[in-house]
């Protein structure tokens, strides 16, 4: 999609479905959903939107299913809206996918907790004292010391 021409379709149609979820689609089944992304085809015959669904309940499974149902069920008619305000030739066809970067992101905050945990648990088993000592580096020499061993430093 290096195309602009083609990115300026996606975004337009990623606007135009957003609103008619929010506005025109009345079907109980849809849940909260968000357009995260519409990827068109080179040709602007095929639009992929990718899309997560909120579910205040907690059953995401669920909800992802009755929202798919909902969204292929108002597949014509945001299909014909999407031809109508951008008055092209070819309408492309719609595919609704449900995008998995919600589910990615749950998964790193898990592996990220658990990592934490791990850490913090390595250092309340390790020891407060230190391999060295209280202060493990070396210190200059003293000078005068030095004189008085009565080894020549080769000065």
């Amino acid at each position: 999609m290096s195309n602009p021409r083609v990115r300026k379709i996606a975004d337009r149609i990623q606007v135009i479905v957003a609103e008619m979820l929010e506005r025109r689609i009345k079907d109980p089944r849809l849940g909260f959903v968000t357009v995260t992304d519409v990827r068109v085809t080179g040709d602007s015959q095929q639009a992929t939107i990718f899309y997560t669904v909120l579910d205040q309940a907690g059953d995401d499974e669920a909800a992802l299913a009755s929202t798919a149902a909902a969204l292929e069920s108002a597949k014509g008619l945001l299909r014909s809206e999407v031809a109508k305000q951008l008055g092209m030739r070819t309408a492309p066809t719609l595919t609704f996918v449900a995008d998995a970067l919600p589910e990615s992101a749950r998964h790193l905050d898990e592996v990220l907790a658990r990592a934490k945990a791990l850490d913090e648990e390595v250092a309340a088993r390790r020891g407060t004292e230190f391999a060295g000592g209280e202060d493990p580096y070396k210190k200059p020499r003293d000078v005068e010391a030095d004189e008085s061993d009565g080894v020549d430093d080769g000065e």
